[in-house]
């Protein structure tokens, strides 16, 4: 159930009391320097940053609320978050956008801010997410992909690929293709498979030459599961598991986790998706 628009976790207390209205933020960061999206104690966070350039420019403490955590070095062409900015800040949408990024390092970007509905919610409004993961493949990994993508040379079975990519799609219980934030035992986890059942709407695996990319769309994600796809299905296209490992990994909520984890800076968080236009 959606939470009421005012919150504490939505809207700030200092602002409850005064009038407000909504941005929706699509952001871009390089991950690499980040110890992920949300505020950490200590900083040095996405999230952080962008809290401290919205009191910068407004002159109070604003909280950002994202759509979803990206982990330490995981990137984003396409974070969607939302603020509530006091009404009497009288910039426009694009003048929000152009003051917080001279607020900002280098390595986020707000591309854009728009005006929403004070119902909207990055988190609790979205209906899907894309993701993309970068390999790549020559013998000599290029200074110019470091910390863009995982260096992974060798054959890959490209047919096995292709079969197990068609295995992913659909609703199936991920909880050995995901891990533990540890906000609960594993064996409570286990007993409540609703909450690892995930639904994967496409699952595309594209050959550039150099770099080889695959691409997932779905409803929604767990813990560290788009990098556990990514790498059970290159430790499967090398050879060291078959298919059938993944088909009793999806089917079989008994037995072991996967622990074939992709690194994190070849993720990259590509678009998060909405019912409708939200803008107000």
């Amino acid at each position: 159930m959606k939470p009421p628009v005012n919150a504490a976790a939505d809207v700030d207390p200092e602002l409850i009391a005064s009038t407000t209205r909504r941005l929706k933020l699509t952001i871009a960061y390089d991950g690499t320097p980040w110890r992920g999206w949300q505020s950490l104690p200590g900083g040095r966070t996405v999230q952080d940053e962008l809290n401290a350039a919205f009191e910068k420019v407004s002159g109070r403490a604003l909280r950002v609320q994202g759509s979803g955590r990206t982990d330490a070095g995981v990137h984003a062409f396409g974070q969607v978050a939302h603020a509530d900015i006091p009404s009497s800040a009288r910039l426009t949408d694009e003048a929000w956008s152009i003051a917080l990024n001279a607020c900002l390092p280098p390595s986020i970007r707000v591309l854009q801010a728009e005006s929403v509905p004070d119902t909207f919610h990055a988190r609790f409004d979205a209906i899907g997410k894309t993701y993309r993961y970068r390999i790549w493949r020559p013998r000599i990994f290029t200074p110019f992909e470091n910390h863009r993508a995982w260096h992974l040379y060798g054959p890959l079975d490209e047919a096995a690929l292709a079969r197990c990519a068609e295995l992913l799609i659909g609703t199936h219980n991920f909880g050995r293709l995901s891990a533990n934030r540890g906000d609960q035992s594993e064996v409570q986890r286990r007993l409540d498979p609703a909450s690892t059942t995930r639904t994967l709407r496409s699952v595309e695996i594209r050959d550039l030459g150099d770099v080889l990319e695959i691409e997932v769309e779905g409803e929604g994600f767990l813990y560290k599961m788009v990098r556990l796809i990514v790498g059970t299905l290159i430790h499967i296209a090398r050879g060291r598991e078959t298919t059938d490992w993944l088909r009793d990994l999806l089917t079989n909520p008994e037995g072991l986790q996967s622990n074939q984890a992709a690194p994190a800076e070849g993720l990259y968080l590509v678009a998060v998706q909405y019912p409708e236009p939200v803008v107000k």
